[in-house]
């Protein structure tokens, strides 16, 4: 059976203390919107509903950046979860299937999680996640029999022994969609808040004699950020995770707890990330290949079998080759290096393309930046670039060439050529004795 996937987000998240919508606080590099887009993806939903209200235009094109398929509605008052689903339904209403509610800022929910709410749906009409709570506080509870939920009890209403139950809800719900959408039109706003409150679907459907079902997931999973600590809470719960699979699946961290990934970040196994690696959006590494230590990626593809850093920065649009080198505090941004190329240090290669088994000086600079445009360096296979070479881009320097230190090229370099451009070196005897009395003298007379 389909599914499509209801996010609310239309939250303003007063505790965050901040301009920005709460759900575009960055987790792993990505606004926690995308935590939970990239989990309800893992369910392959034929339509992926996004409920905006706070900061609704930012929301949107966050939204949309993620998935272009992406249907974001508004909820113009913020009258609770219930009426927020219902914002859905001119969307949805029609379409055939299940629909999974997910929460913009509750970015640890697992694909397999939301899997088994899936496949625990065709025993129930409507299936609610539930965690055990070491701490349950205010969170409301779940009355159940087996995996039949009874009924959701909010705290406040809670007997003193309901409140001893540590079974909690998480608010994710999973229930086919007509039905979803005509129990949410029948939700009430009796209560203190005046809200429409989605937990009151059970009941509802329990008055109608369907049966309703929880799925329990780990109280990890469910973590919603709120404030500020919340936030840093779950980037280290996110770590963690990231850390414990990379190990899993074969990737050496030779000191997993300072290496920091993205959301989206892809290392094959046997590649070696080393201490202090940060990885920005963007990054794939393949199998074999090694990050040394004190590296920034970002946007970037490294091949099996090279190496890159330590102290070496990765801009988006470095695309690195097999057995490529890229050494200590080298910057590498939108430039394509083949099978082989070697910069050692001291380098920035921007805006560039350099050719297999070529070798870069250290100090050399591709000068690709006029002041209004950027301009492409080419640099042809088994080229020598001398140390401290400024190559001011648009030029090329071709096959099996070479440029002298401490040149500054401007023009074509044809292949098999030497690139010579510096002045002469002159030697004046006496000068720099002269010259540096001559600079006491007027410092002296300064003080």
């Amino acid at each position: 059976m389909s599914v499509s996937l209801v996010i609310l987000a239309a939250g303003q998240g007063t505790r965050m203390n901040s301009d920005l919508p709460k759900v575009l606080h960055t987790l792993a590099g990505s606004p926690l919107l995308h935590h939970a887009m990239q989990a309800g993806r893992a369910l392959d939903p034929l339509q992926t509903v996004v409920v905006a209200g706070h900061g609704a235009e930012a929301v949107t094109k966050a939204a949309l950046a993620y998935d272009e398929d992406a249907v974001v509605v508004l909820q113009h008052e913020q009258l609770g979860t219930a009426h927020a689903v219902a914002q859905a339904a001119p969307v949805l209403s029609d379409m055939s299937g299940d629909i999974v509610i997910l929460y913009g800022d509750t970015p640890l929910i697992r694909p397999e999680t939301l899997e088994a709410l899936r496949e625990a749906r065709a025993r129930h009409a409507v299936v609610v996640l539930g965690f055990h709570a070491a701490d349950p506080g205010r969170y409301g509870r779940l009355i159940t029999d087996g995996d039949e939920l009874h009924r959701i009890v909010e705290f406040k209403d809670a007997t003193p022994e309901e409140r001893a139950i540590t079974l909690c809800n998480s608010g994710l719900i999973c229930a086919e969609g007509k039905l979803l959408f005509e129990l949410v039109a029948q939700v009430g706003n009796d209560n203190a808040a005046g809200e429409y409150y989605l937990p009151d679907i059970i009941g509802l459907a329990r008055a109608r004699g369907l049966s309703a079902g929880v799925v329990l997931c780990d109280e990890a999973e469910t973590m919603g950020v709120n404030t500020r600590t919340e936030l840093a809470r779950a980037e280290a719960a996110f770590q963690s995770r990231a850390r414990a699979e990379a190990l899993e699946n074969g990737i050496t961290l030779t000191a997993p707890e300072t290496v920091f990934f993205a959301l989206d970040t892809v290392v094959g196994r046997d590649a070696v990330i080393g201490p202090n690696v940060i990885f920005g959006p963007g990054v794939t590494v393949e199998s074999g290949a090694e990050i040394r230590a004190f590296c920034h990626l970002e946007g970037c593809h490294i091949s099996r079998g090279a190496t890159v850093g330590p102290f070496a920065r990765l801009r988006p649009g470095a695309e690195l080759a097999e057995d490529v080198h890229v050494g200590n505090f080298v910057e590498i941004k939108n430039a394509i290096l083949d099978e082989g190329v070697k910069v050692g240090h001291l380098t920035y290669i921007g805006d560039a393309d350099v050719g297999e088994f070529t070798n870069i000086g250290a100090g050399t600079v591709t000068c690709n930046y006029d002041g209004v445009m950027k301009h492409r360096t080419k640099i042809g296979k088994n080229a020598f670039i001398g140390s401290d070479t400024m190559l001011v881009a648009p030029v090329s320097v071709g096959d099996n060439a070479m440029t002298a230190s401490g040149s500054v090229i401007t023009e074509d370099v044809p292949a098999e050529a030497l690139g010579l451009a510096r002045a002469r070196q002159t030697n004046k005897p006496g000068l720099a004795a002269r010259l540096r009395a001559r600079l006491l003298q007027i410092k002296a007379s300064r003080s």
